[in-house]
């Protein structure tokens, strides 16, 4: 059964930088548009979130809930040592669904819409890059474990370890990477007008990408970071990149023939590439401290509880996964009703 709970932890994760990632990525792009481009990307992104961008949240909170029963160990050093930007995501996260709510259902229309809109870009701006920054402090090496630095102060435990360049700079990335997904998927629900639009953005985003990709890796590598300097000794790890950045070839060229399901399918696979290579080039020991690694089998919980929290993934996730596709199956044949009878 440990198999069967590891797999689910990388299949919430995965999910959830697809498609919450996107739901993020949604508001950067409007916050980086102009005035004309917001109006029509807030009505897109409505029509396209509206039904989904709660459900979207279970796949965080599953791996949250995985990681607490089956890996207590390891899920307690990141909630004691990375809980300021925790604390902020979940802030972000909470601000970003008031917004998209009361932007949409407020009754009194003034200038309050300014603010909502204000807060839902910025929320979905901040969000992603306190996330990133979370999963670069994990593997940056600059996390000061109490137990072998007793007499440490708060910031140098608490503060510096996700407040560093490699970290700040993976937070980028990964909303440069959020956009890019945004873009992408967007272009399958946008009118002629709007689908030059997010084709274009969607270009900016890649090269916004690899861009930061390249710096921060340059970056970790001239601090001798040990995760990077794994990372690029590691083969699978190096050729997933890789394959990732070949795959932009048949994603533009999906792009320009209007083959929605291909681009779609083309961009998450390229996520999930890059996901698999930080993820696998140094797994199982996803956290590096200053003096050691920490393994996300270190400290797992009795067989006993890994038996039953697979069972419950399986029996949950036959029951979730229908559902969510009849949801998405269900809203897509709604909108296709609305339009005919436009």
């Amino acid at each position: 059964m440990l198999y069967v709970v590891l797999f689910f932890t990388i299949f919430s994760l995965f999910l959830y930088v697809l498609l919450g990632g996107a739901d993020f990525g949604a508001g950067i792009l409007e916050l980086f548009s102009s005035k004309d481009h917001q109006v029509s990307i807030k009505k897109r992104v409505y029509s396209v979130m509206g039904p989904v961008w709660e459900a979207n949240h279970i796949w965080i909170i599953i791996l949250i809930v995985i990681l607490w029963i089956a890996f207590p160990a390891f899920y307690n050093i990141i909630i004691i040592y990375l809980h300021i930007p925790l604390t902020l995501i979940l802030l972000g996260i909470t601000l970003r669904g008031v917004a998209f709510v009361f932007r949409h259902y407020d009754a009194v229309k003034d200038k309050s819409q300014l603010l909502y809109d204000r807060m839902f870009e910025f929320s979905c701006l901040v969000t992603p890059i306190f996330l990133g920054m979370t999963y670069g402090a994990l593997i940056s090496g600059n996390i000061i474990l109490l137990e072998d630095h007793p007499n440490a102060d708060f910031a140098s435990v608490f503060i510096k370890p996700w407040l560093q360049p490699f970290p700040i700079l993976t937070g980028f990335f990964f909303s440069a990477l959020c956009v890019f997904l945004s873009a992408t998927f967007l272009i399958g629900e946008a009118t002629e007008y709007e689908r030059r639009m997010y084709i274009r953005k969607a270009g900016i985003a890649t090269w916004i990408v690899v861009l930061l990709g390249f710096i921060t890796l340059a970056v970790a590598y001239s601090e001798e970071n040990k995760f990077v300097l794994d990372f690029l000794k590691n083969y699978y790890a190096v050729g997933a990149v890789l394959l990732s950045g070949l795959l932009l070839l048949p994603l533009w060229r999906s792009i320009r023939k209007g083959k929605v399901v291909l681009c779609r399918f083309f961009a998450g696979l390229q996520v999930v590439l890059i996901l698999s290579a930080a993820v696998g080039a140094h797994f199982p020991n996803l956290i590096i401290t200053k003096n050691s690694q920490v393994s996300l089998l270190d400290g797992i919980a009795p067989k006993s509880t890994i038996n039953i929290l697979g069972i419950s993934l399986i029996i949950g996730g036959l029951i979730i996964l229908p559902g969510l596709f009849h949801l998405l199956k269900s809203f897509k044949m709604i909108k296709i009703l609305e339009n005919e009878e436009k």
